[in-house]
Parts: structure tokens; sequence; C-alpha cells
């Protein structure tokens, strides 16, 4: 049993979880529809998912508020995968294909989970995710759109598709573009009087009373259609389909845990207990496991739905089982009454949640920290919009490792003077001009690890310092320096055999202790001696100070 689940028991906080879990059962409910749809699966699919999944994480996860259903970016990065599985639609097949991709996703995870990956929660940088989920929503809006306008058009990538809806744009369903612009109104109207407010339940009514009241499907009007009642049957993968989905189930891991674990760390209370990365792998795995067999799609934490479960009041996990509780309900009694819904309602409710994805506030603030960082952002959007969302989690890793590799590779080397006045030992800039520098000493500080990928860019910047100052003393300031690998260390060895030769002396300065360890052991210690080894950078001006002025008195 998930200890999260069992805060202190008083009728008070059991009342807020149920209150929490029914708000937030009216908010996923026709969320988690909407997004079957997005992946191109019956809306019971939809339902399914919000309910075994959600079931076990509730009895599983960390967090006492993350709720965990379908969500837009799954929704979108399913159905590319389900596309390229089951290229003729056929509804019988998407839904083995769906149970197929579900459990191999489910399985990663708990693999991860067992070699204990959690710590990939922090691989996709920052400005890479805003590109990529800015791309994802651009994608699932203009996919949405000619359900909206009630058109047709054959998928054939996010720029021609765009074209195609351009030139469907005289086909447009007056009507259907009417009950969409009603849902729109609705929706947008409620989120911005009454935010995290129970308006896709308002919406999907609407739409089911005047699909209803104006008999809709007989004005060509494409509603969900049937929808079978009761709760799920068992659902069995296709062992056929598991080569041709890997590769798509890893990318969509990846995402599942990456946005549970940003939503569920988000929402996480100062007073509630830290999320263990690795057991949010293993539970998010096991709801997926057991979500495939029961009909479900792709499961994770969102965003969204957790801010409303935290808003209602929810503090533990009861409030999901609530909600799992009221979607079997709604399978059971009402699973009829949904197939009037207009797929042009549900359409409205997944552009409405997706335009959050598009953060344009967020790209302004990366570009004015950081202009390398925003153009990883823009490529990674533009990764997705022209290759592809699922090619588009690939672009945005290799980008996330290219951003670490150039990062690691040109780290940063200050020549540090003294203020004047004060012991207080600073990087020269040319906003402290009165700074105090020591003649024939030169203060060396290169930051972070250093390894074979930087090794040569240190030793040379060194190297041109040491010419252009031409010290009788070389300090390596290696206070801000983590670790030295081999290569590195074969490097100051050489710089202070070279050092030497040139009539310069290198001494060593802020070691910690392991770096002091590893020149140890390189026999470096033993030939630069307790003299050339000191504490900080500090003591090494009083020594050199010292010993130019016992040259000067001799």
């Amino acid at each position: 049993m998930n200890p999260h689940m069992n805060p202190p028991e008083s009728s008070q906080s059991i009342r807020f979880d149920v209150v929490a879990g029914l708000t937030a059962a009216a908010v996923i409910l026709p969320k988690a529809m909407a997004y079957a749809t997005v992946a191109g699966l019956p809306v019971a699919a939809g339902l399914y998912t919000a309910f075994i999944p959600m079931i076990i994480y509730a009895l599983m996860g960390s967090s006492r508020v993350l709720s965990v259903s379908s969500t837009t970016t799954l929704g979108i990065l399913t159905g590319t995968q389900l596309m390229m599985a089951v290229p003729d639609g056929d509804p019988g097949k998407l839904i083995t294909a769906a149970a197929t991709l579900t459990v191999l996703v489910g399985i990663l995870l708990i693999v991860a989970s067992l070699l204990r990956l959690g710590f990939v929660a922090n691989f996709i940088s920052n400005p890479v995710l805003t590109g990529f989920k800015a791309g994802i929503g651009l994608v699932i809006i203009f996919d949405q759109l000619p359900k909206l306008m009630g058109i047709h058009i054959t998928k054939q990538g996010f720029f021609r598709d765009l074209f195609s809806i351009v030139h469907h744009v005289p086909e447009t369903s007056l009507i259907t573009l009417a009950v969409a612009a009603a849902t729109l109104m609705v929706l947008m109207g409620m989120e911005h009087r009454w935010p995290h407010s129970p308006a896709p339940l308002v919406a999907a009514g609407g739409g089911i009373a005047a699909s209803w009241f104006f008999d809709l499907p007989a004005q060509s009007v494409a509603t969900v259609g049937m929808i079978p009642q009761g709760l799920p049957s068992l659902t069995m993968p296709d062992l056929a389909l598991i080569e041709q989905m890997l590769p798509g189930a890893l990318g969509i891991a990846l995402m599942s845990f990456t946005e549970s674990i940003a939503a569920a760390r988000a929402f996480a209370a100062s007073a509630e207990p830290p999320i263990n990365a690795n057991r949010e792998l293993l539970a998010l795995g096991a709801a997926n496991l057991g979500g495939a067999l029961s009909g479900a799609m792709p499961a994770g934490g969102g965003t969204s739905q957790t801010a409303v479960v935290r808003a209602a009041g929810g503090q533990s996990q009861k409030s999901s089982l609530v909600t799992a509780a009221t979607a079997a309900a709604t399978m059971l009694l009402i699973a009829p009454l949904i197939g009037l819904l207009p797929h042009a309602t549900l359409a409205a409710v997944v552009i409405v949640y997706s335009v959050g994805l598009i953060q344009p506030a967020e790209f302004i603030n990366i570009l004015k920290v950081r202009t390398m960082e925003f153009r990883w952002a823009i490529v990674a959007c533009l990764g997705v919009l022209i290759f592809g969302t699922l090619q588009g989690i690939v672009v945005a890793i290799i980008l996330s490792v290219i951003g670490l590799a150039s990062q690691s590779a040109h780290p940063r080397i200050y020549v540090i003077g003294r203020k004047r006045g004060t012991s207080v030992l600073r990087p020269l800039t040319p906003e402290h001009p009165d700074d105090e520098t020591f003649d024939g000493l030169l203060i060396v500080r290169p930051e972070g690890r250093i390894f074979f990928v930087n090794t040569q860019l240190i030793a040379d910047q060194i190297r041109f310092l040491v010419e252009q100052q031409k010290p009788k003393v070389l300090v390596l300031d290696l206070s801000r320096v983590q670790d030295i690998e081999y290569s590195a260390l074969q490097m100051l060895m050489e710089r202070e055999k070279r050092a030497t030769e040139n009539g310069a002396t290198l001494w060593l300065t802020g070691l910690n202790p392991s770096v002091l360890d590893v020149v140890r052991r390189s026999g470096l210690a033993d030939r630069l001696g307790r003299e050339r080894m000191l504490f900080n950078a500090s003591t090494a001006i009083e020594r050199y100070q010292m010993l130019q002025s016992v040259k000067s008195d001799a």
C-alpha cells in the first residue's frame, strides 16, 4: 500500500479528497475521451485510461496528488505510432496495436526502475522541452482543425496538412463549425472566469444536449457513436508488433516519465515526502501494464489535471480513487449517452487544453538569458514539425546531449585578482579595473570537471595566458574543479614539465579530496612537494609575496 495515501486520517481530509476527486473527474474524463480521439482510438479508450492506470498509480506512486491518465503529448505520440502500425485505420487492429504499445511502455518503465534510471527525468533540458512541447501543441491544434470544420484530409505531415486544410476551407460544414465555436466559447469563458472549473464537463454536456435536441447526426455532424456499456474487457497485445513499436514505445515512455515527474515535483507541498524518481518509474510502468490489458492507451501524469486536484484541496491519492470510481460509474451508467457527443466538441476541448503547450513567454525568457538555448528550443520545435512527433523526441534528446557536451567542452577559465584593500579574490573583469595583480604571479581558475573532451581547450587557454604574461609562478586554483580525468591529469603533468622548462613554477591550490587523491596517486604530488600544493589561492599569494620579500632582502 502506498504510504502517501495515508496522511493522518480525519473526516475533513477525506471530504477534501472526495471533493477533489469528483472535481477532477469532471475535468479529466471529457479530456481523456478527447485525447483518445487524438490517438485515433475510440473515446472509450480514454475512459479506460482514467480507470485502471489511475487506480494502480494511486496504490504505488510516491506523489500524493499526481493524477495519472492520458495527456495531450501522449495522445499525439500514440496516434503517430498507431498510424504507422495500422495505416488502414481498422478499429480492431488499432485497439490491439494500442494494447501492444501500452504494454511495451509499461515494461520499459519497469525495466528503467529496476535499473534505477530515475535520473533520466532531467535528461532533456528545459529549453529543448519547451521547444518540443510547442511543436507538439502546434501539431495537435492543426490535427484537430479538420474536425472543427467538418472536413476530411489525408494526413501527410504538418506542413502538407496545413496546406491541405487551407485548400479544403470552402468545404467547411457551417453547423459543425458552429458547434465547435460554441464549445470554444464555453471552454475559454469558463477557464478565464473560473480557472480549474469543470469546463470540459459543461462543454461535453452541452454538446450531448445539442446533439440530442437538434438531431445533429442527421445534419451530417459527426458524433462519437456507440460506446460499449460496462467495464473494460481483457485486451491482449499482438507480439508480432513488438519489434515495430519498440522505438515509438521508448519515446512515449520517456515523455510519460518526464511529464509525470515534472508535474509531481511541481505540485508537491513542502511538508510532503520528496518524490522518488525510481518509484515513479515503477508505478507508471505498472499503471501502463495494467491499463494495456484493459484497453487503455499509454498513461502519464498531467500537469493541468494535477493542478485541479491540488486546487480542489486534494490531500492524498484517495482523490484519484474517487476519480477512477467516477470513470467506472460513467462506463456503467451513461456510456450510451456519450455516443451523442460531437467530434467537434471533443476537438475544441483538445485545442483549448493544447494551446498551453505553446508558451511564447518562455521562449522570450530563454532568449533574454541564453541565445544558444533559445536556438535549441526553436530547433526542437521545428524538429517536431518537420520530422514528426516521435522523431522530434530523438531531435530533442540529441539537442540536449549536444548542449551538455558543448557546456562541458567549453569550461570557464578565469584569471584571478584581489579586490584592493581586502582579502577577496575574484575573476578579473572590466567592471573591476582596480583589482590588484602581482608581478610574476598568474592565478588561473578553471571551473567544472576536467576530462578528455575539454582538456586540450583548457591547456591551450592556459598556454596562451602564460605566453602573454610570462609569470614566474603559475598558480592553478582547482577549488572549482570537482574531478580530473586521466587525460586531464596527463595534461596537468605535462604543463608542470613545460612550465619548469620555461623558467616558471607550477603551484596547485584548493584541491578537493577526490582531486587531491588522484594527484597523489599519479605521483604529481611527490614532484610538486608540499611547498607547491597549497590550501587556497590566498595562501599562494602570501607565500609568493614572502618569497619575493626574502629575495629582495637577500
